[in-house]
């Protein structure tokens, strides 16, 4: 597909892979449309911020937000800002995960046996 795109001169032809937007979901958690939305809203207001690799991981009220380590003194910096985009986006908490991005953190209940 990558090379498809290049071939037909789409700027975003090494743009990375992506992960859906469920996969923000904590396992037996309901995914409707409104969860996916409030996600991809809180998670568009952070790109705007400036952060490229990030993820609001849903639990109900609460945005969790992974950023890569390096950029959580960033992330601190910002504070106000990364609030009002994450409550702007619907959620009441809002919660930066200081072991920072990485894929798969849900399955963390998974190896708890949880």
């Amino acid at each position: 597909m990558r090379a498809l795109a290049r071939h037909l001169g789409l700027s975003v032809w090494n743009r990375p892979a992506a992960a859906c937007l469920a996969s923000r979901v904590p396992y037996g958690s309901e995914v409707t449309p409104d969860i996916l939305r409030q996600i991809d809203r809180a998670e568009a207001g952070l790109h705007a911020l400036g952060f490229e690799a990030v993820r609001v991981r849903h639990h109900g009220d609460v945005a969790r937000i992974e950023v890569p380590p390096e950029q959580l003194a960033a992330a601190l910096a910002q504070r106000d800002r990364v609030i009002e985009a994450v409550q702007g986006a619907g959620y009441t908490f809002v919660a930066l995960d200081l072991e920072g991005y990485r894929t798969g953190s849900l399955n963390a209940v998974l190896k708890r046996g949880g």
